[in-house]
C-alpha cells in the first residue's frame, strides 16, 4: 500500500509535531506533502521524503505563511496524489482539502477546524488584517474541503464538538500519543522535588503565558520556570519579575528532568488537546490547568491535578493557593498518563485504516 501523509506546514516544533513523529513511526515509508518545509527548524523531518509546493522555493516565505492564507487552497489542491492508496491528512487548516482519485482512502486526523475561520476568529483578525479580507471566501472553501476525507478523527472531545458544530460531521476521538518510556523519570527524579512551577509552551499570544507571568509577579515568594520560545519571548521577559526564569528551548533529555523536579505544571489557556500536560503527568507531577478543552480529557480533577475557572492572573493565583493545600500522588499521575501511550494510539489508528480499507472494497 502506497501511503502519503499531508500536513499544513513543516516549519516549527511543538506538540503537533510530536504527532507527526508518531505517524512517521507508524508509516516509515510514507511520502510527505506540505506547503512549506524548513528542515533547519523542523530537524526531526530532515531525512523524510518531503514534497513541497512552489512556495517553498522562496526561502523567506517559509515562515510567512500566515500572510498568505488565500494561497493554501490552491497549494493543497495542486498536489498530485493519484498514485497513492492511502492519504492521511493531519490538519488544523488546509491539508484536509487535497483532492484524491475515486477508490483512494483519505483519513483526516483533525487537530482542530481552522482556528482563524471559526473558534479563534477575533484573535486572528487583531493579529493580521488579511484574514478580514479573505475569511468569508476561505470559509466557503473550507466547508467543501471538510467533506473530502472519508473519515475524520478528532484529537480531543473539544475538537470532536467543533467538527460537529462547524462541519456537521461526526468523528471518533483518538487522543494524540506520547512515548511513556521517554517521559519516564529516573528514581531520583521521582524522589526529588524542586521549588518551582513549570510552563512548557510556545510563547505566542493565545497561550496566555502573560497571565501566568502576571500571577507570579504577584507571588514573589514562588518560583516559575518557563521553557519555550516564540513571538512573545521578548515581551514576556520584560514583563517578568526576578522569581521567573526563562530557559528557551531545551533538549528533550533535559526537559524530562525539569518536569520531574517541578512542583506542578501550569496551563493557562484552553488547549485543543495539550500534549505537555500529558508529559507532565507521565513524569509524575500534577497539572494546574484552566478548565476546558483538552485539560478536561487529560487531568483527573482533584486526583492528578486541579482544574480552575475564571479569567486572568487572579483566577490562577487562587488556583495555586488552593493547590498548595492539597496533595497529589505521583503514582496516580503516572497511571493516568498510561491512557495516552503510543502503542494505544497506533492500535486505534490502524483499526480505523483497516476498517476504511474494508469498506472501500
Amino acid at each position: 500500500m502506497k501511503v502519503a501523509i499531508v500536513y499544513d506546514r513543516l516549519n516549527k516544533w511543538g506538540g503537533a509535531e510530536r504527532v507527526l513523529l508518531a505517524f512517521h513511526e507508524l508509516f516509515p515509508g510514507a511520502v510527505w506533502y506540505t506547503s512549506v518545509w524548513d528542515p533547519r527548524v523542523a530537524t526531526f523531518s530532515a531525512n523524510w521524503d518531503v514534497h513541497t509546493s512552489w512556495l517553498n522555493k522562496i526561502p523567506f516565505l517559509r515562515h510567512l505563511h500566515e500572510w498568505m492564507p488565500y494561497l493554501m487552497p490552491y497549494i493543497f489542491e495542486s498536489f498530485d496524489l493519484a498514485s497513492y492508496d492511502l492519504i492521511i491528512s493531519i490538519s488544523s487548516e488546509s491539508a484536509k482539502g487535497v483532492i484524491t482519485k475515486p477508490g483512494t482512502i483519505h483519513l483526516n486526523y483533525c487537530l482542530t477546524p481552522t482556528r482563524y475561520l471559526y473558534s479563534h476568529t477575533g484573535v486572528y483578525l487583531k493579529q493580521n488584517p488579511i484574514y478580514r479580507l479573505v475569511a468569508n471566501v476561505l470559509r466557503k472553501w473550507d466547508q467543501v474541503a471538510a467533506t473530502r476525507p472519508d473519515e475524520m478523527i478528532a484529537i480531543s472531545t473539544q475538537v470532536k464538538n467543533r467538527i460537529q458544530k462547524y462541519y456537521n460531521r461526526d468523528s471518533e476521538v483518538i487522543f494524540p500519543p506520547i512515548d511513556i518510556k521517554i517521559f519516564s523519570p529516573s528514581p531520583q527524579g521521582l524522589t526529588l522535588r524542586g521549588d518551582y512551577y513549570l510552563v512548557v509552551s510556545r510563547l505566542v499570544p493565545y497561550k496566555n503565558i502573560d497571565q501566568i507571568v502576571k500571577a507570579f509577579n504577584k507571588l514573589p515568594d514562588k518560583k516559575l520556570v518557563i521553557i519555550g520560545v516564540g513571538s512573545e519571548s521578548a515581551k514576556l521577559r520584560k514583563l517578568a519579575g526576578p522569581n521567573i526564569t526563562f530557559l528557551g528551548q531545551v533538549e528533550e533529555s533535559a526537559l524530562v528532568g525539569y518536569y520531574a523536579r517541578a512542583k506542578a505544571f501550569i496551563q493557562a489557556n484552553i488547549e485543543d488537546f495539550g500534549l505537555a500536560m500529558v508529559e507532565a503527568q507521565a513524569v509524575g507531577i500534577p497539572v494546574i490547568a484552566k478548565r476546558g478543552g483538552g485539560a478536561n480529557d487529560i487531568v483527573l480533577d482533584g486526583a492528578t491535578g486541579l482544574l480552575y475557572d475564571g479569567k486572568g492572573a487572579g483566577a490562577l493565583i487562587l488556583a495555586i493557593t488552593q493547590f498548595e493545600t492539597q496533595t497529589f500522588a505521583k503514582a496516580a499521575c503516572r497511571a493516568n498518563a498510561q491512557r495516552f501511550d503510543t502503542h494505544i494510539w497506533q492500535r486505534k489508528i490502524m483499526e480505523r485504516v483497516t476498517n476504511l480499507c474494508q469498506n472501500k472494497i
